[in-house]
């Protein structure tokens, strides 16, 4: 997921500070989303083998589908990053998604 772990007295507003019986013990960084979107894109690309461009167009489809469960679509440029990553223009990424949703 790639976050990381800080001290408590390291927490930012936006960490997440654990306790137990009453005492903060940690803080965790989550990774912003688009950073993470940026992951999952390369752990893809590891599972696939080669990058996501050279993948037929049924593998892109479930790569598609794959990402807006996870939330990818939700996140700033994320149509236009997975585009990118798969070698396909925006319009074609929402077409895969209508596709999906039978509009």
């Amino acid at each position: 997921m790639g976050a990381e772990m800080l001290s408590p007295g390291q927490a930012g507003p936006d960490d997440v500070v654990l306790s137990w019986e009453g005492a903060d013990v940690m803080a965790v960084r989550l990774p912003r989303l688009a950073d993470s979107l940026d992951r999952i894109l390369a752990a893809l690309e590891r599972e696939h083998g080669k990058s996501l461009a050279e993948l037929d167009r049924k593998a892109k489809q479930e790569v598609v589908r794959m990402l807006e469960v996870r939330g990818a679509f939700s996140v700033r440029h994320g149509v236009e990053t997975v585009a990118v990553a798969l070698g396909v223009s925006r319009f074609t990424i929402y077409n895969y998604l209508n596709r999906e949703k039978g509009i």
